[in-house]
């Protein structure tokens, strides 16, 4: 630009007489600073006029220049080309509310560039994908910009988008934030950043250490922020806890987490509703509460001060039934604690008196039942609409019962309300059995094809778990004829056969005592000494040894077979073609060795069309019929492994074996055609094999990957991946990957 752009700005703003004042109004300020800072401001003005943004628009801009003055010239100038762009993809009044609310902008951003920036390059985001919400947007600067953080804005426009991108009415709700998945992420930030994916990791080894075992835990829906709850084994905690101090949050994550466990490591049972009322629910699972939580601080007395930190009931102030239990909760995990009332020293009298029957399950019913007779004849409020159990670190207690198919209408409000509904009035999904792997969702049949399950995908970018977000659909496998073999491929089978019928895959079983052999049984010996002091009989069998069981197995196969498999080595192999000849030779091997195992294949086409071609069942021979399928494979589509994952491990799940194993073949990075940035499914596949491996199934991948520098270690792990240099080697890595699995 030249000193002709400030002579063109002038001649355009004297053709108009709106522009004529506020154009003398700037240029006295103007004419006192840097020529290079007038030029960059008259270049932005003339972006402003050649898009036709309007008088209101550069009046604006040209307001907010003279207000700020010389030493931000150069950010307001940039601020003025960045509206000049949203005018052109959204319109004039889109940029109009920018350039108005961009003082708001730099008073929350303390004017630092990068934030400020960060703010436009969202604002971009927002016009180019929904220019009709961004003027609506930007005028909750207050509540969008409260951190100061034009980045954490920045997430979040690209999280609403990649959540809302087939769902234009949950789109509006999303920037209106009505959604509640805006509500979760503007709490999050507020939080500091602090939620059930920032302190998983630190929970896992807090719970392992503290009960001895890995832990199941996962986050809940986005709109679960009140209560953890716990569904068959597993602990689901909410993705943020609303209106917890930022350096209180992970206490309260690791107090919850404590809390679940004393429920799943102590022996409990499931209570029949029948005629109970609400209130005394409630105070049934109060007693249950305190129960295990004095078992668990016999054995683990530091709990005791990571609990009563949360308990703040205390004498005095309006007598509710909520603020009683409250209180009760308190008196009866601090000993300390003092409250005259008669319900809650009654409560605390029948509690110690049972401390000797604490071991039985049944005993809160007893004293729950006679205290929620007592509340009822005191003829307090207890409204079953808002009442929560308390503290915030316990959850809902709704696996303490074991609810009638057709509850009443009261019933039902006490359990929609203490696991959460949402806005459209849908509860908070059940998760699967904790014991297994992660369920699908299963669904129907739509034009596309049969459809399989959906199963949700981690957002590493936004923090949070989007449920149902992938479809997994069943692609018929084509047939094709396998033809003869290639050269050296018998013998390749032939090895492989031999190694696997030289493993047993399986636990060993100890044999009764015997006559002879290499080791003493020490029970045996010492059953022999005493008999022998005592003059009785001696039995000699003084002997032990321990036998392989049988094969204890199930083994499941998935091949990547998207279009980067059609690539080919300097022989003229294409990665695909050994990815069969491997799955082949080893299938052969493993019918022979009377193995479970099936064959899976997957590519993909966006989320809602994962297609999975199943070629051997596990209960099906290996035929020529399978053989067929194997060769009928062809490359194309994309890798969206992390829904590969989730499906195989639904299958294996249910299998009766001692272990699982899972094998992914892939020659390179998971990737998809609605994904900008492929890292967010490296993310999901990572977090989809740590929870398959929570599940008891180990996980595997064969990469084709000759540098060994791809994110296949991200996903598996580093020792859980084997990198494959050569692609006539997969066979025989394959095989000898198995096998060395075989002895542990």
């Amino acid at each position: 630009m030249t000193s002709n752009d400030v002579d063109e700005i002038r001649r355009l703003s004297t053709q108009r007489e709106v522009l004529r004042a506020p154009f003398a109004q700037i240029w006295l300020r103007l004419e006192t600073i840097d020529t290079d800072l007038v030029q960059q401001w008259a270049s932005a003005s003339l972006a402003l006029f050649h898009v036709n943004a309007g008088p209101a628009c550069i009046i604006a801009f040209w307001q907010v220049a003279g207000s700020l003055g010389p030493g931000h010239m150069r950010l307001i100038s940039k601020a003025g080309m960045q509206a000049a762009n949203i005018c052109r993809l959204a319109g004039a009044k889109a940029a109009l509310a920018c350039l108005e609310t961009l003082p708001i902008c730099l008073r929350l951003t303390s004017v630092q560039p990068a934030s400020v920036q960060a703010w436009w390059h969202g604002l971009d985001r927002l016009a180019e994908a929904a220019p009709s919400l961004l003027a609506d947007t930007v005028r909750r600067i207050e509540i969008l910009l409260a951190d100061g953080d034009g980045f954490a804005f920045a997430d979040f426009v690209a999280a609403g988008l990649k959540a809302t991108a087939t769902n234009k009415a949950r789109r509006a709700a999303f920037f209106a934030l009505e959604d509640s998945l805006a509500q979760m992420l503007l709490t999050r930030r507020a939080g500091g950043g602090q939620g059930f994916a920032e302190c998983e990791t630190m929970l896992g080894a807090f719970i392992a250490g503290l009960c001895g075992r890995a832990p199941k835990l996962k986050a809940g829906p986005a709109n679960m922020t009140r209560r953890s709850m716990i569904a068959s084994g597993t602990v689901v905690m909410p993705p943020v806890y609303a209106g917890v101090a930022r350096e209180q949050v992970r206490r309260l994550y690791r107090a919850a987490a404590a809390h679940a466990y004393a429920h799943l490591t102590l022996p409990t049972v499931l209570h029949p509703v029948g005629p109970l009322k609400p209130m005394q629910i409630a105070l049934i699972g109060l007693i249950e509460d305190a129960r295990v939580e004095t078992l668990a601080m016999r054995d683990a007395p530091g709990l005791r001060h990571l609990w009563s930190g949360f308990h703040t009931a205390r004498p005095g102030g309006a007598t509710t039934a909520a603020g009683l239990m409250a209180r009760l909760s308190r008196a009866l995990l601090d000993p300390d604690y003092a409250d005259p009332d008669g319900f809650v020293e009654k409560g605390r009298a029948l509690f110690a008196e049972a401390s000797a029957r604490l071991t039985d399950p049944l005993l809160s019913r007893a004293i729950g039942g006679l205290l929620g007779n007592d509340l009822g004849q005191m003829r307090l409020q207890f409204n079953a609409k808002t009442y929560m159990v308390e503290p915030p670190y316990r959850d809902d207690n709704m696996h303490l019962w074991e609810l009638p198919e057709t509850p009443d209408d009261q019933l039902s409000l006490t359990v929609d309300t203490a696991r959460g509904v949402n806005a459209d009035n849908s509860t908070t999904p059940t998760p699967g059995d904790g014991t297994r792997a992660p369920r699908a969702r299963e669904t129907g049949q739509d034009d596309r094809g049969e459809l399989l399950a959906t199963y949700p995908e981690w957002d590493s970018s936004a923090g949070v778990e989007r449920p149902a977000w992938t479809s997994l659909r069943d692609h018929a496998p084509r047939m094709r004829d396998p033809g003869a073999a290639e050269p050296g491929e018998a013998t390749l089978r032939a090895q492989i056969a031999r190694l696997v019928r030289a493993r047993v895959v399986g636990r060993t079983e100890r044999q009764p005592p015997q006559q002879d052999g290499e080791e003493l049984d020490l029970d045996a010996v010492i059953k022999a000494s005493v008999a022998r002091r005592g003059g009785l009989p001696l039995d000699g069998r003084l002997y032990r040894d321990r036998r392989p069981r049988a094969r204890d197995l199930a083994t499941l196969i998935i091949v990547d077979v998207s279009q980067s498999t059609a690539a080919v080595d300097a022989s003229g192999q294409s990665v695909l073609a050994a990815e069969r000849a491997a799955v082949g030779a080893l299938a052969s091997a493993l019918e022979a060795s009377g193995d479970c195992y099936a064959l899976r294949a997957f590519a993909s086409a966006g989320r809602d069309d994962v297609r999975l071609t199943r070629l051997k069942d596990f209960a099906e021979p290996f035929t020529d019929k399978v053989l067929a399928r194997l060769a009928g494979l062809s490359p194309g589509l994309s890798t969206r492994l992390g829904a590969a994952l989730r499906h195989a491990g639904a299958e294996l799940a249910p299998q009766r074996t001692t272990r699982k194993m899972l094998f992914v073949l892939t020659d390179g990075e998971p990737s998809d055609i609605d994904v900008t940035h492929p890292q967010e499914l490296v993310e999901d596949a990572r977090r989809a094999c740590r929870s398959l491996r929570q599940c008891g199934i180990d996980v595997f991948g064969i990469v084709m990957d000759p540098a060994g520098v791809g994110s296949a270690s991200t996903i598996f792990g580093r020792h859980n991946t084997i990198h494959v240099r050569k692609l006539q080697d997969l066979p025989a890595k394959l095989a000898n990957v198995y096998f060395r699995l075989a002895q542990r």
